[in-house]
């Protein structure tokens, strides 16, 4: 057995060696193998859902006929500005993507009282339709977002420590959309729709139908 210039044998040193190639090997293998999983999972993943079952807590008879709907999209420009200092310090600018459905629907509720009225001979229905009304605005948030964003230093640091508030955004643009609803055909629509559908039921039935503006 030979010695080493430090007084180490040269059979312990090769004994080292041989343990760090092993450790090596085995540390190599488990990284293959944990790749191997993760990339294949041969034994499968499994999800175990605890959640409760949904709960029935109110029931409402509605009496709206959904007769129009409309497909709505507005871009946000909405700035925030901090007086006496300058943009690059503080403020903000941002330009948001919102798009949404808006319904157009009549209340059928008063149909009930003086809508319909049978003539005296049973043969003319008098038909005084609701004037159609605009439902709250449904915001698409999968296709919502934040197209641009400028700040200022100080609200730059502020995004870091502070979860973003998209929640003013989405209330704006909700305005945004009852406001281009109105604006549109919808309402028009809507009441066109509910006299065609109103009147094939009726003469269907065999009446005759006269159509009275609210």
């Amino acid at each position: 057995m030979s010695a080493s210039p430090h007084g180490y044998s040269t059979a312990v040193d090769k004994r080292w060696v041989t343990r760090g190639a092993l450790v090596a090997v085995v540390f190599i293998l488990l990284g293959a193998a944990v790749y191997v999983f993760g990339q294949f999972r041969p034994f499968g993943d499994e999800s175990i859902d605890r959640s409760q079952p949904a709960m029935l807590k109110a029931v409402r008879d509605l009496s709206q006929y959904h007769a129009a709907a409309g497909e709505f999209q507005v871009v946000l420009d909405i700035e925030n500005d901090v007086k006496w200092v300058p943009a690059a310090l503080a403020g903000e600018r941002t330009l948001f993507v919102a798009a949404g459905a808006v319904n157009a629907y009549v209340d059928f509720g008063s149909l009930a009282e003086d809508g319909l009225v049978l003539s005296a001979d049973g043969k003319t229905v008098e038909l005084r339709l609701p004037q159609p009304q605009l439902d709250k605005p449904n915001l698409h948030h999968d296709r919502s977002y934040v197209y641009s964003q400028k700040r200022g230093l100080i609200d730059d640091f502020r995004a870091l420590v502070e979860t973003p508030d998209q929640q003013r955004f989405y209330i704006a643009a909700e305005a945004k959309l009852a406001e281009a609803a109105k604006e549109s055909e919808i309402l028009q629509r809507a009441e066109d729709n509910t006299r065609v559908m109103l009147t094939g039921m009726l003469q269907a039935l065999g009446f005759q139908v006269k159509v009275v503006p609210d």
